[in-house]
């Protein structure tokens, strides 16, 4: 008997090569999740680099139509000025000229700004871009026109440097 307790059976091991095979599939899997981390931090440090520049290209668009809109407004009343000096009536036809190639010269000036001047009677009001500084009732005019600008409005695409003053009729 001595014999036969001597010759159990082998225990069941798995050979050397299918563990170590085991432990490789186990380090694979923890690679792969790791891979699968850095590449969704990735995407996201892609994405907010992204945003960041999309954000910073409109700031600099805004500032730099913010710093036109200032200039523009601080060269307002040289514009008003020449506009009242070109509706006086005068004989001498040399100063009309200058005053009338200084204007042209201004206006030239900012249409290359990108600037709309607007405000002319007969124009429909609109609250966005017109302040009425008075109503009259006229029947002239149709309800809600605009019969008389006091002064022009100015504005560069969608920004507003000054509203046109007018007279509304009702």
């Amino acid at each position: 008997m001595k014999d036969k307790e001597e010759k159990k059976p082998p225990e069941a091991e798995a050979p050397p090569e299918i563990e170590e095979m085991s432990k490789l599939e186990e380090e694979l899997k923890k690679l792969r999740q790791e891979l699968d981390e850095h590449k969704q931090q990735y995407l996201r440090v892609l994405a907010e680099y992204d945003n960041f520049r999309k954000r910073s290209q409109k700031e600099r668009e805004s500032l730099y139509t913010d710093v036109r809109a200032e200039t523009v407004e601080k060269f307002l009343p040289v514009y008003d000025n020449l506009e009242r000096a070109l509706a006086v009536e005068t004989a001498d036809e040399a100063y009309k000229k200058g005053v009338e190639m200084t204007m042209t010269g201004l206006l030239d000036v900012l249409q290359k700004l990108g600037v709309e001047v607007f405000g002319q009677s007969g124009d429909v009001f609109d609250p966005n871009v017109h302040n009425a500084v008075m109503h009259i009732e006229d029947e002239a005019f149709a309800d809600n026109t605009v019969a008389e600008v006091f002064q022009k409005g100015f504005r560069i695409n969608d920004k507003m440097i000054r509203f046109a003053m007018v007279k509304v009729a009702n």
